[in-house]
C-alpha cells in the first residue's frame, strides 16, 4: 500500500506549501522529502535471493539501485508519453513500416511467431515543451523492480500527485503479457517449463528480478526455472532444460538475433517453432533497432505510410531528428557532433553510445563502417538531492505491451548515460503532477 504523509509533517521537513501550485521544476529544486527506504527495499530482494538459496551483499553491490527521492510528472507530460506510445504502435501496424525496417533487419528478423514480442520500455527526456523519445527496448528490465518501488512509495503531496501507473497490480499485468505472447505463439495450449533466459543469469545486475518474475510464474501454477541460454538444449524436436522440456522463454538476452554460439539450440527451437519466446527477433526489428527511430521522426515517411495526421503530429513532435550514418554523410554528421548522440543500431544500455561533444577522432575512426545513428541532443531533465548539491540526471521510462501503459518510472544518474553507480540515484518512483483543475 502507498503511504501519505500529512501536510503538517511535510511542511516542518522542506518548509514548502504543498497547496501551492508547484511545477515539476521548482519541486525538483527543494522538494527532498523522502519517497522510499532504499535499505528496506534492498533488505526484501535479499529475502528472496535467501528463499532461492542465494546470498549476496545487496547493500553493496546494489547500493545504488533504488533513488529515495520521486520524480515529479506533470499530468500533460504523461499523456503525451502515453500519445507516443499509442501512435507507434499505429505506425509499426503499417506495411510501410514492415517493408522498411526489414531492409536493415538480420535475416532472422523476417521469421514471424506470431506474438508482438512482449514488454517494451519507451525511454524519454523531458524537454521544456514535453517529453521527447531517446529509444525503445524489447527486453526491458525493472519493471517488477519498480513494481516494488510503487508499493513502497509515500506520496509526497496526496492532494496534488498520484503514483504514475497504468495497472492496479503491475506484477500480474507485466505476467500478462508474458502469458499472452505464449498464448499467441501456441494456439494448442500452453506446456512445458518458462525458462527465464540470460548469459550468465546469477551474475546479471537485475538477477533478483528474474526470481520475482520465476516466483509470480509459480504462484500462477506455472514451473520456471532461471538458466543461461548455452544449458538449453534441443532433443527429439523439443527445446530442454535439464531433461525437461521448455515451453516458453523469456529471453532477457542482449544477442537480439540469436547469433552467438550459445544461443544455438534456442535458435533452432525458435525457428522450428518448439517454443514459443518473448522477446524476439521480429520484435526487436520491429520496434528496437536505432535505425527505426529515423523512421519515427520522418514526417513525410509517416504520412506516406497512411498514419492518422494526428498521430503523425505526435511523433513528428516527440521524436528527435534521427538520421542514419553512412559514408556519405559522415563528415557532415562530425561537423554537427556537439548537437547529436550517436548510438549503436542494435545497441543496449547505452553500451558505446556518445556524445558528440565528447567523441575523440579515435574513436571517430572506430565507429567508420559500424551501424549508427546520430540523434538530435536533447538534455535530460534534472532532480537535486539536496540544496546547492550537482543534479542527477533523469530519464523516464514507460513499460508497455500493445499501445497500453503499465507503469512510468524514473532513473537517476550522472555520467552520459543511465547506470546504477551514482550515489543518491537509481530506479526513482514517478509522481504525476494533477492538472490544477
Amino acid at each position: 500500500m502507498t503511504n501519505q504523509a500529512t501536510p503538517e509533517s511535510l511542511a516542518e521537513i522542506c518548509g514548502l506549501s504543498c497547496a501551492a501550485p508547484l511545477s515539476a521544476e521548482a519541486l525538483h529544486r527543494a522538494c527532498f522529502c523522502l519517497a522510499v527506504d532504499p535499505a528496506q527495499l534492498r533488505r526484501h530482494l535479499a529475502d528472496v535471493l535467501a528463499a532461492h538459496g542465494a546470498t549476496a551483499p545487496l547493500a553493496d553491490t546494489h547500493a545504488h539501485l533504488f533513488a529515495s527521492l520521486p520524480i515529479f510528472v506533470p499530468a500533460a507530460s504523461v499523456r503525451a508519453m502515453e500519445h507516443v506510445v499509442t501512435a507507434i504502435e499505429a505506425a509499426v501496424a503499417t506495411p510501410a513500416w514492415r517493408t522498411a525496417v526489414r531492409a536493415w533487419a538480420p535475416g532472422i528478423a523476417a521469421f514471424d511467431p506470431g506474438s508482438p514480442g512482449g514488454l517494451l520500455g519507451f525511454d524519454f527526456h523531458l524537454a521544456a515543451d514535453g517529453p521527447r523519445l531517446i529509444e525503445i527496448n524489447t527486453n526491458p528490465g525493472g519493471v517488477m523492480i519498480n513494481a516494488l518501488l510503487v508499493k513502497a512509495q509515500s506520496l509526497c503531496m496526496p492532494t496534488l500527485s498520484a503514483p504514475a501507473v497504468g495497472e492496479a497490480d503491475v506484477e500480474d499485468a507485466a505476467l500478462d503479457v508474458l502469458l499472452a505472447e505464449w498464448n499467441a505463439q501456441t494456439p494448442g495450449g500452453r506446456e512445458g517449463l518458462v525458462a527465464i533466459v540470460d548469459e550468465a543469469p546469477t551474475q546479471q545486475y537485475l538477477y533478483p528480478e528474474f526470481l520475482l518474475f520465476q516466483d509470480r510464474f509459480r504462484a500462477r501454477g506455472i514451473e520456471a526455472v532461471v538458466c543461461d541460454p548455452g544449458e538449453l538444449a534441443c532433443v527429439d524436436g523439443q527445446l530442454c532444460f535439464d531433461g525437461r522440456r521448455i515451453g516458453f522463454v523469456y529471453n532477457r538476452c542482449t544477442d537480439f538475433a540469436l547469433a552467438e554460439p550459445a544461443s544455438a539450440a534456442l535458435r533452432a527451437a525458435y525457428l522450428d517453432r518448439a517454443v514459443a519466446m518473448s522477446p524476439h527477433p521480429w520484435s526487436h526489428a520491429l520496434y528496437a533497432d536505432k535505425r527505426n527511430l529515423a523512421l519515427l521522426g520522418d514526417r513525410g515517411f509517416l504520412e506516406r505510410a497512411g498514419l492518422h495526421a494526428d498521430a503523425v503530429d505526435c511523433l513528428a513532435q516527440c521524436v528527435p531528428r534521427t538520421e542514419v550514418m553512412t559514408d556519405a554523410n559522415r563528415d557532415d554528421l562530425w561537423q554537427r557532433r556537439k548537437q547529436l548522440f550517436f548510438k549503436p543500431a542494435g545497441g543496449f544500455g547505452g553500451r558505446a553510445s556518445y556524445r558528440g561533444d565528447k567523441l575523440t577522432h579515435k574513436t571517430w575512426q572506430q565507429m567508420a563502417g559500424a551501424d549508427y545513428v546520430a540523434q538530435a541532443l536533447v538534455p535530460p531533465s534534472q532532480r537535486h538531492q539536496s540544496a546547492g548539491d550537482v543534479p542527477l540526471k533523469v530519464d523516464i521510462r514507460c513499460y508497455a505491451y500493445r499501445g497500453r501503459p503499465l507503469l512510468f518510472a524514473a532513473r537517476t544518474y550522472q555520467g552520459q548515460i543511465t547506470n546504477f553507480r551514482t550515489p543518491g540515484g537509481g530506479f526513482a518512483p514517478v509522481l504525476t503532477l494533477l492538472d490544477p483543475a
